[in-house]
């Protein structure tokens, strides 16, 4: 066996050895923005810690600029730290920008065959104008709203019968609104059977790392190990994942296709898509597939990102009682107290505008975003970026940017009010946070009407205070956030209750007359 051993050895070597010299070649011949020194083979992956990479590509910022080249193995990445950067490229330029790398662990062994991972193209495009028709037209946004009115209302009642529970009264807010849609169920509780699926495959998919950095997006072969191989253990991982995956893209599709089936079936994005496709001829098993795909991406984008909003904005109102009055007082003025605010309110609370502005720049939901990939050269203030370099919005660094926003780590909503009209359009931290070009997440609209209208009604419903401790101390919780993929508070106490008997039975009244 050693002559064989030697001969694969001196195989592999003279495959890595060509590798790298090819590429340092290529690399030589093009005029590459500026970054850290590289070593061979590992490039500087070296250099990342394992968490909280935005950082670390911020301090590379101030170093090298806002256009950093970097290697992530052999892989040309080009991280991009600014908003101006950002749009310049991912925007203006989407048509050479979106692409996607190749997500093996997640789409291919996880089984998260989405959109958000497609590369550009026509299975892309299908899907993208299947969910842009329920979440970019004007119609279907209208007839959402009593959808976002009514859980609203039960998202209050739960925080005042129940208050020590708020976050899980957030991801039902959040879960109901997603599911009826994508669906047409209507949840019931907490205790949902589809809540606590689609929660398990949330798990488990962030437990895996982030999308596109895992080491066998770098070296594909990795993923043909066998199961009992030494170092198979993120395979092993993956498939215990698929299985909670395909049960979560199954079940919900299976039970409203036995619906139609029976002729009772509520409309929903799903039964829409299938009548669509059985209208115009067989519905098939690819068919079935992308359909599960598209509805199960609805709930797996959305639920995740807009709990972890609405828990940013929940820690910045215990933090932040001055700014917690300054909105009520701005919403008792032009409300009054006989109702709660509602969509119409929207442009006459500008000081609600930009809490939730510096909510979402305080923390921005997805630190990285999901890498880019370029389809063809370009060319970039007189530097070259390379065909198939892996594009990284740094979002966390473009909304910590200290030139355009001052004292970035405090919670100040203040600094909007601050810009004139047209600076604080351009400086909207959500003109980044869901993307970018032809990437951009189609559902930013009813995202961000939703977090508006939820935090509005808490704002003007319920007291949210600091708890004491023994000697009647308030104990201020810390401006911690999970560094995963998507960013939500670490946990923290607070102490939530009813404004007032009328705005308590405002709110069970609703509830009473709308969800019977």
């Amino acid at each position: 066996m050693e002559p064989v051993i030697l001969l694969t050895s001196l195989i592999v070597t003279a495959i890595v050895f060509l590798v790298i010299h090819g590429r340092t070649s290529e690399s030589a011949k093009l005029r590459l923005p500026p970054g850290p020194a590289r070593i061979p083979l590992l490039g500087n992956v070296h250099q990342l810690p394992s968490m909280g990479q935005q950082r670390a590509f911020a301090e590379w910022g101030k170093r090298y600029g806002d256009v950093i080249y970097a290697r992530l193995f052999q892989t040309p990445a080009i991280v991009v730290n600014s908003m101006n950067a950002a749009q310049d490229l991912l925007d203006k330029r989407s048509a050479k920008y979106s692409h996607r790398p190749r997500f093996i662990l997640l789409q291919d062994l996880m089984g998260w065959d989405v959109m958000t991972h497609f590369s550009y193209g026509e299975r892309w495009r299908r899907h993208r104008k299947w969910i842009a028709s329920a979440f970019q037209d004007k119609d279907a946004l209208l007839s959402y709203r009593p959808l976002q009115r009514r859980e609203t209302y039960v998202l209050l009642s739960g925080l005042m019968d129940t208050p020590q529970e708020f976050m899980g009264h957030i991801r039902r807010f959040t879960a109901a609104m997603i599911m009826e849609i994508a669906y047409g169920h209507c949840v019931e509780s907490s205790d949902d059977k589809f809540i606590h699926l689609a929660e398990r495959a949330s798990a488990v998919t962030l437990e895996s790392g982030d999308a596109g950095a895992m080491l066998v997006d770098f070296f594909p072969l990795l993923q043909y190990l066998p199961f009992w191989a030494p170092g198979a253990g993120f395979k092993r991982r993956a498939f215990a994942a698929n299985k909670i995956i395909q049960e979560l893209l199954d079940t919900p599709f299976d039970m409203v296709k036995n619906a139609m089936m029976k002729g009772i079936a509520r409309p929903c994005f799903t039964t829409s898509l299938l009548e669509e496709i059985i209208q115009k001829g067989t519905l098939n098993k690819q068919d079935e597939h992308e359909i599960k795909g598209a509805a199960g991406l609805l709930y797996g984008a959305a639920t995740d990102t807009t709990s972890a909003v609405l828990g940013t904005f929940m820690l910045a109102m215990v933090l932040h009682p001055e700014v917690y009055q300054k909105a009520r007082a701005e919403i008792d003025r032009v409300v009054g107290a006989d109702r709660l605010p509602d969509f119409d309110d929207r442009a006459s609370l500008p000081y609600l505008e930009c809490v939730i502005q510096e909510v979402f720049r305080w923390n921005c939901p997805v630190p990285l975003g999901l890498p880019h990939r370029t389809m063809v050269q370009d060319e970039y203030r007189g530097f070259d970026i390379p065909a198939e370099a892996m594009i990284i919005p740094n979002i966390w660094a473009m909304t910590n940017d200290p030139s355009i926003y001052s004292t970035p780590d405090i919670f100040r909503p203040e600094r909007f009010m601050e810009m004139d009209p047209q600076t604080m359009e351009s400086r909207d931290p959500r003109n980044v946070v869901f993307g970018f070009g032809r990437r951009i997440c189609p559902g930013q609209k009813f995202a961000d009407s939703s977090v508006w209208l939820a935090a509005a009604c808490i704002i003007a419903a319920v007291d949210i205070s600091q708890i004491l401790d023994a000697f009647g101390k308030s104990v201020q919780p810390p401006a911690a956030f999970d560094e995963v993929f998507v960013s939500h508070p670490k946990d923290f106490p607070c102490n939530i209750k009813p404004r007032s008997s009328k705005a308590q039975k405002m709110v069970s009244d609703f509830v009473v007359n709308h969800t019977m």
